[in-house]
């Protein structure tokens, strides 16, 4: 499929001087933070003065720009979204790149006409879930960085979105927006923009004892594949590296606008990258090796940097050379001038550019009384656009009276309000706004005092409990247990059982008889979807859906862990049936849970959040859940230990592998061989028992097991029920209950 129009090249800009020496590499657009809710806080970023100066030198040369304001934001930060972003809306800023869905509800409400990107840290891995954004006013989005170009033309088809992919720069190893390893471990969220990055850390693993580095992959370079890239529908290519040096932005962009340009020029001739050119792009802050990323595989050891996670060094010479061309200059636009200064008429100014031209005027001339202007200190004055990005085209045409008089300061001031006026002229014709005109700023509604509400005591009939199964062991063990025994005397009416899909989906016959024993006993059974759903599910999901067809009387729900899984469902049109949102829906304000209410019949409190952030998102009318206990999800990714390490074994030793770090803290990786994905699990389990009288009568409480076999799950569920007095493990983690994250 051939693009119907010419892709974006897309640069990143971490300050300024990027951002000028992107925009003179001939990048198309750039993308940018400020000083708040960027995912790359450690980046100089951008001065609010600064980022205004760059949204006009772009508009004024036909390139956008686009804010990240790619976030999770907490409740206590909202108020300033709308101050924030005000004087680069009214500026014209082109797009704002989004992963909160509260942030992105409310720009849409209060920034109108601006473009609203969906940021890969949304994890759109399908057609459900871009579909889903699409339905909410997002006219892009940038999925994850994982998928194939045939899931790509997918999404494109289907939904006909732009397309924003990522083409060249560094690669996270977990699909972007479901990494909490730097997160749990050192309180550095990457959902804040704050990684530090554990992935590029060494580990052993059983199989490989010596160190190395599984979780570190070699960076993206897919400039050999740009013909197959364009004709894929792509929309947007993205060069990831807000926090690399300018060098880097100008190098790399100048590398790609010149083969792009090659391909419009001709698209059938044979592109043949220079080694010069490849030269240039391994000098360029790449680790050690380079691979074209996900666009033709779905995983493999060949893409991860084992030996190394280095930066390879960069050629001085080469970045002098990239300084000289693209830093230290400015782009200017040729201006012609006229000048009128008649005694006894008004001073006058005419400007033009291209097919834009303004006249200014300044108060009268008078006749002198000493020294007379002339037209040499006249255009003195007028030729001064140091400062302006207009250079003289040719000389000045002066009409002016022999004895005529205008001080020389107000020349300037003609000059100036001349420039700045035939500056938005020309951003007008090249058909971006100037200046956007915005209403005043809204109120946050107040919820009450529920949130407040810490003198609730713990009362056994205030308890309500919810439970996630994921094998026939942990299964076994719940049938074992209390909550399967006595579930009125263990959890009132409210135990929630969360059946993993792929577990039900082994056995269907089995399925069916436990699906019907939990109705017998009144004991909610909600199907949890597959974290990851890709384009290669696509039989798996018919079979899912025959079987919770036949089975749909036995069903009360399902869980919903990303929007793919919200569209999805309601293709399946099981109306009847309830949706709650897992924790990696992220609902971190008041905004983005009011905004999942039409969604959703519960959800499940993010993890990040510390106890008091997230008592300030509760709302009695919408039912929260909170997880008690279980593994922390701390990375889904689409590459495979197993497979980096050893080999891929899909039918052998389905048991987790650990992951073993310098402390020899095992981190348990699970493999997901039906959709080929792997978990990477914290090496202890969460567990908030001694918190519990603090949340009852408020959250539903949620028992999450993972990797924990027969016994152990039932040792759990006996100490929670109460029947056993004994903390049944030893080391856990209260996770960010007290501290949350920067």
């Amino acid at each position: 499929m051939k693009a119907a129009k010419k892709v974006e090249l897309l640069a990143p800009a971490g300050n300024a001087e990027a951002f000028y020496g992107a925009i003179h590499a001939g990048a198309d657009a750039i993308y940018l933070g400020g000083s708040r809710f960027g995912a790359r806080a450690y980046a100089e970023n951008f001065s609010e003065e600064e980022l205004v100066a760059c949204i006009r030198y772009a508009h004024l040369f036909q390139r956008k720009v686009y804010l990240t304001v790619n976030t999770l934001v907490k409740e206590s930060e909202f108020s300033g979204l709308y101050e924030y972003v005000l004087p680069y809306y009214r500026a014209g800023l082109d797009g704002v790149i989004v992963q909160d869905m509260g942030v992105f509800a409310y720009l849409r409400e209060h920034f109108p006409g601006m473009e609203l990107h969906g940021s890969t840290q949304m994890t759109i891995t399908g057609e459900y879930g871009a579909a889903f954004l699409k339905e909410q006013g997002a006219c892009r989005v940038v999925p994850a960085r994982e998928l194939s170009l045939a899931e790509i033309r997918r999404i494109k088809e289907v939904t006909g979105l732009e397309i924003e992919c990522f083409i060249h720069g560094a690669m996270c190893y977990c699909y972007s927006g479901q990494c909490l390893f730097s997160s749990i471990l050192g309180g550095r969220s990457g959902n804040r923009g704050r990684c530090a990055q554990p992935c590029r850390l060494p580990y052993t693993t059983g199989k490989h004892p010596k160190e190395c580095y599984p979780l570190s992959l070699k960076d993206m370079c897919t400039i050999e594949y740009i013909p197959e890239l364009l004709e894929a529908g792509i929309d947007s290519f993205k060069i990831e590296g807000r926090m690399k040096k300018p060098e880097y932005a100008a190098g790399v962009t100048a590398i790609y606008r010149k083969y792009i340009d090659q391909y419009y020029a001709d698209s059938k001739a044979p592109q043949k990258i220079s080694a010069a050119d490849m030269h240039t792009l391994s000098c360029l802050y790449i680790r050690s090796e380079r691979q074209d990323g996900y666009y033709h595989k779905h995983n493999g050891g060949e893409m991860v940097t084992l030996d190394s996670p280095a930066y390879s060094g960069s050629d001085e010479t080469l970045l002098q050379n990239i300084r000289k061309e693209h830093l230290e200059h400015r782009l200017t636009i040729p201006v012609s001038m006229q000048a009128e200064f008649l005694t006894g008429e008004t001073a006058k100014l005419y400007l033009w550019t291209g097919e834009s031209a303004v006249t200014v005027e300044g108060n009268v001339v008078e006749e002198a009384s000493r020294q007379p202007i002339t037209q040499e200190n006249i255009a003195k004055q007028l030729g001064k656009l140091g400062d302006s990005h207009f250079h003289l085209e040719d000389s000045l045409g002066i009409r002016v009276s022999d004895n005529a008089f205008y001080p020389l300061k107000a020349i300037n001031e003609l000059r100036r309000k001349g420039l700045a006026l035939l500056e938005e002229q020309v951003i007008l014709a090249n058909g971006f706004p100037y200046e956007r005109t915005s209403e005043k700023a809204p109120t946050l509604a107040d919820d009450g005092d529920f949130r407040k509400n810490d003198s609730i005591k713990s009362q056994k009939s205030d308890e309500k409990w919810a439970v996630t199964i994921r094998t026939p062991e942990q299964w076994q063990g719940f049938c074992g247990s209390s909550f399967w025994k006595d579930p009125v005397r263990t959890a009132g009416q409210q135990l929630r059982l969360y059946l993993d899909a792929d577990f039900l989906l082994q056995d269907p016959s089995a399925a069916e008889k436990i699906l019907r024993s939990l109705t017998e006993k009144e004991i909610q059974s909600v199907i949890a979807l597959p974290k990851i759903l890709r384009l290669r599910d696509g039989q798996y999901l018919e079979k899912l859906r025959k079987l919770l067809l036949e089975n749909l009387a036995y069903i009360n729900g399902f869980q919903a862990a990303n929007m793919e899984h919200i569209t999805l469902l309601k293709q399946w049109n099981f109306t009847e049936k309830e949706i709650y949102g897992d924790h990696s829906l992220y609902l971190w304000n008041r905004t983005s849970r009011d905004f999942w209410k039409a969604f959703l019949d519960g959800y499940c409190l993010p993890l990040e959040l510390n106890a008091a952030e997230q008592r300030d998102i509760l709302d009695p009318a919408f039912p929260a859940e909170k997880v008690i206990y279980g593994r922390i999800p701390m990375m889904v990714t689409a590459n495979c230990v197993q497979k980096t390490t050893d080999r891929c074994q899909p039918q052998e030793n389905p048991k987790a592998l650990d992951l073993i770090d310098r402390y020899h803290k095992r981190f348990p990786v699970q493999r997901n061989c039906t959709h080929c994905f792997n978990v990477i699990y914290n090496s202890v389990p969460l567990s908030l028992h001694k918190e519990l009288c603090k949340w009852s009568g408020l959250v539903t409480g949620r028992l999450d097991f993972t990797t924990e076999n027969e016994t152990e799950t039932l040792e759990v569920l006996e100490y929670f029920a109460g029947t056993r007095k004994e903390l049944p493990y030893g080391e856990y983690t209260t996770g960010h209950e007290k501290r949350g994250v920067e």
